[in-house]
């Protein structure tokens, strides 16, 4: 990890970077900086993950540097405690008087590397997720005039074969595919969509009612489309639990 340390005091700048290389020797001091302005083209240049911070400086103060640095930990190193409460409003790491005690500044080492891993374990985690890829059909490439538009399966809320092709119900529309209806049986979620005849797929969480007959068929009616759909006798088990 990379810091840099902005104090318009370079006595008080060294002293600071001699305690983190005690208390943090992994710790990379990569810059120091006398001034806001100059803060801020470090911070640039270096892409720091902590950035230790005064607030008295000539020009821009730290509060006022805290507000336009992004992507980093932000530690103010002060002489005056009347700071502190809009110091935290700005999302400050911590908040350390001068001088700075050792115990002191171990304590905001614990919590500075506990918040980085805690950083990275959720960049991981969204990071996994994002690679994550179902196994089913997200997509449906259908014909519209003389181009292709794509649908989600996510709108889809019935499949129903039809010769060659395999009509597509949205809530507002009807498309023409060239995938089988036995295809499509295979590659949409099992848990979203049920075949209920072999001509026949629907979205589950689109069926407001099953209705059973006396030869074990279900009719079911839609919560977004007006027509009735209608399974037959070897799938109407799927729907004795509505």
């Amino acid at each position: 990890m990379k810091a840099i340390i902005v104090d318009d005091e370079p006595h008080s700048a060294r002293y600071l970077a001699d305690q983190l290389k005690s208390v943090w020797p992994e710790l990379k001091v990569a810059g120091t900086a006398v001034n806001g302005r100059q803060a801020l083209a470090l911070a640039e240049e270096v892409a720091p993950d902590i950035v230790f911070l005064d607030i008295h400086m000539p020009g821009l103060s730290g509060l006022e540097v805290a507000e336009r640095l992004t992507g980093c930990q932000i530690v103010f190193v002060t002489a005056f405690d009347q700071h502190a409460v809009e110091a935290f409003e700005k999302n400050a790491a911590d908040y350390l008087l001068k001088p700075v005690a050792a115990d002191r500044l171990e304590q905001a080492v614990t919590k500075l590397k506990m918040n980085a891993v805690n950083k990275r374990n959720a960049a991981e985690l969204l990071a996994s997720v994002a690679k994550q890829e179902s196994p089913y059909l997200q997509w449906l490439k259908v014909g519209v005039g003389e181009h292709t538009e794509l649908v989600s399966t996510q709108d889809v809320i019935y499949l129903q074969a039809d010769q060659k092709y395999t009509s597509v119900f949205t809530t507002q529309a009807e498309h023409l595919i060239r995938t089988p209806i036995k295809e499509l049986a295979e590659s949409l979620d099992p848990d979203q969509f049920w075949q209920i005849h072999r001509g026949t797929i629907v979205r589950i969480a689109d069926v407001a009612s099953a209705k059973r007959d006396l030869r074990g068929r279900y009719q079911l009616t839609l919560k977004s489309r007006p027509e009735k759909l209608r399974s037959s006798q070897t799938y109407g088990h799927l729907f004795k639990q509505m």
